[in-house]
């Protein structure tokens, strides 16, 4: 875990906590996006992030950016916050758009052609599923059958912070997360059989190790590219 710059209160530093990268699904703190994060005595957050490399996705940028806007900006003691992304290609276009409030669509004019919704959704969609690989996979492990884990619920699973992070992201999904859902469950929700549940755990293995493997790749990237003595340019 990234500990918050010097002088960066802890409320801000729990704000910018909450931002997830979408695709690799870890806070932009852990990640060590955050390049600096300072509050003014009159309560001006400035807050630059920075990224693996110059060429990152602009979707999944923008989405951190106005991301942490917001969670700056709702922060206890803040009255302001400034936002920007450093050393990306297309900085000028994601830090216009976020301070000016425009959206997505708005920031990429002539560009973009729909907001980030669906895309959000689509990766919460797979955190869920590789999150269900985290919690079943030490209940497998023990011995657990496929019968068993088919009529699992999150109530009867032990508390974990993985259980917790498999609720967060169901809950942001609006799939059942409460102590009576079931522990594994399709997209839309619905619970997966004992017939289903080796292919359905196999495939939400591959999800998480997936993620987890991008995730290590770019915190090599990163780095790298911001090691003493390395250039910041493409």
């Amino acid at each position: 875990m990234i500990e918050a710059p010097p002088g960066t209160p802890p409320t801000v530093w729990a704000a910018l906590e909450t931002v997830l990268d979408p695709e690799l699904d870890e806070p932009i703190t852990d990640l060590d996006f955050v390049e600096s994060c300072t509050v003014s005595a009159a309560g001006v957050a400035t807050v630059v992030l920075r990224l693996p490399t110059f060429f990152c996705a602009p979707n999944f940028s923008f989405l951190m950016v106005a991301d942490a806007y917001d969670a700056v900006s709702a922060a206890e003691g803040v009255t302001r916050a400034e936002v920007t992304l450093a050393d990306h290609f297309a900085s000028t276009e994601i830090n216009g758009g976020v301070a000016a409030h425009s959206g997505f669509v708005g920031s990429f004019a002539g560009e973009a052609v729909e907001e980030l919704d669906a895309l959000r959704a689509q990766f919460l969609t797979k955190a869920a599923l590789a999150g269900q690989d985290r919690v079943a996979r030490p209940l497998v492990d023990a011995g657990m059958g496929p019968e068993e884990l088919a009529e699992l619920t999150l109530g009867e699973v032990p508390p974990s912070p993985d259980l917790d992070r498999l609720r967060e992201r169901r809950a942001a999904l609006g799939i059942p997360h409460g102590d009576d859902a079931p522990l594994l469950v399709h997209a839309d929700g619905t619970r997966v059989t004992s017939e289903q549940v080796p292919l359905h755990l196999r495939r939400a293995r591959l999800q998480r190790v997936g993620i987890e493997t991008n995730g290590e790749y770019c915190k090599s990237l990163l780095a790298s590219r911001y090691a003493p003595g390395a250039a910041t340019t493409p």
